[in-house]
C-alpha cells in the first residue's frame, strides 16, 4: 500500500492523496491555480490567518505529477513562481551618497504597498542585484530602505520570504526533528534579498538597515500571515560576498550549503554554488517555539 507523505508542513494521508487525484481527474477544465484553490478548500489547508495555502498546494500538485500520481492540465501563459520577470523602467534616478552613517539621519524601512513602490522595488533589484527580480516562493514582504525622513531618499531594498524546506546547516543548528521542522517551519522566514545601491557608499548602512528591517518584519509578518516568526535565515554566495553586514548585525553563521539550490530535486548540482548560511533569532524563546509540537 502506498504510504502518505509529508509536504510543506503537513502530513497527507493516502485518502487525501486519493482525493487530490480525483479532483484533478474530474475537474479537467480548471487551471492549475484553480485546482490548487479547490484542493485547499476541500482539505481546509490554510495559513494561520485563514488564507488558502494555494502556492504550496500548486507545488504539491506538481510534485505528485513528477511521481506519475496525477496529470495536471497544461500550464497557462503566466509567470511561474521563481521565474525571472521583465521589469518596466520607472525613470527613477539614484542619488550619489557618501559619508558616515551618523550623518545620514534616520535609517528606515518602508513596506512596499503601492503600485509605484512595487515598480520601483522591482526595478532597483533587477538593475542592481546579481540575482535580479524573480517571483518569490510562498509568502513574502518587501521593503524600501530610506534615509533622512524629511527627504525620503531611497538607498536600497530588502525582501523576506518563505524559508527553505530543508537546509542542513540550519536544521542541525536548531536541533529540531523532521516532525518538529514540518510542524514549525512557517515560523522561520528568509531574508532573500538585500541591496544597498551602488551609488550609496556609507559604511555599516547595510547592517543598520538589516537591524531595522528585522524589527519591522517581526511586527508585519503576523499581521499578513498570522504567524509570529521566531528565526530569520539567509544564504550568502561565498564566491561574491563575505557576509560582513550580517555579522555586523549580530547574525550567526552556522554552515555552508551543498550548492544544489532549492529546485535541484534530482541532486545534480552538488557543489555548483555553495552559500554561507546565516541565522538570526527574533526573540529569546525561539528554540522552544521551533522545537515544540
Amino acid at each position: 500500500m502506498r504510504e502518505g507523505m509529508w509536504a510543506f508542513g503537513r502530513e497527507f494521508a493516502n485518502s487525501e492523496i486519493d482525493l487530490i487525484r480525483e479532483v484533478v481527474r474530474s475537474c479537467r477544465g480548471l487551471s492549475r491555480n484553480e485546482l490548487a484553490n479547490t484542493v485547499c478548500e476541500l482539505l481546509d489547508w490554510r495559513r494561520a490567518n485563514g488564507g488558502l495555502k494555494a502556492i504550496e498546494c500548486r507545488q504539491l500538485l506538481e510534485t505528485l505529477e513528477t511521481q506519475s500520481l496525477l496529470e495536471l492540465p497544461a500550464r497557462r501563459a503566466t509567470k511561474p513562481r521563481g521565474a525571472r520577470t521583465r521589469v518596466r523602467p520607472t525613470g527613477w534616478q539614484a542619488q550619489a551618497i557618501s559619508g558616515k552613517l551618523s550623518e545620514l539621519g534616520t535609517v528606515s524601512v518602508e513596506r512596499v504597498q503601492t503600485t509605484a513602490q512595487r515598480e520601483l522595488w522591482r526595478e532597483l533589484i533587477e538593475r542592481h542585484h546579481y540575482l535580479g527580480h524573480r517571483v518569490p516562493f510562498g509568502a513574502h514582504l518587501r521593503y524600501l530602505i530610506g534615509v533622512s525622513e524629511s527627504s525620503g531618499v531611497v538607498v536600497g531594498c530588502i525582501q523576506f520570504s518563505s524559508a527553505a524546506w530543508r537546509l542542513a546547516a540550519r536544521d542541525r543548528w536548531i536541533g529540531w526533528s523532521d516532525a518538529q521542522r514540518a510542524a514549525n517551519l512557517q515560523q522561520v522566514i528568509c531574508n532573500s534579498r538585500v541591496l544597498v545601491l551602488p551609488s550609496v557608499r556609507v559604511r555599516n548602512l547595510a547592517s543598520k538597515a538589516l537591524a531595522v528591517a528585522l524589527r519591522e518584519v517581526a511586527q508585519d509578518w503576523p499581521k499578513h500571515y498570522g504567524v509570529c516568526p521566531a528565526l530569520v535565515e539567509t544564504l550568502v554566495d561565498q564566491a561574491r560576498f563575505s557576509g560582513g553586514c550580517y555579522r555586523a548585525a549580530n547574525w550567526i553563521e552556522v554552515g555552508v550549503t551543498t550548492g544544489r539550490g532549492r529546485m535541484d530535486r534530482e541532486h545534480r548540482r552538488h557543489g555548483a554554488a555553495p552559500k554561507r548560511v546565516f541565522v538570526c533569532p527574533l526573540h529569546r524563546r525561539w528554540r522552544e517555539q521551533l522545537c515544540g509540537i
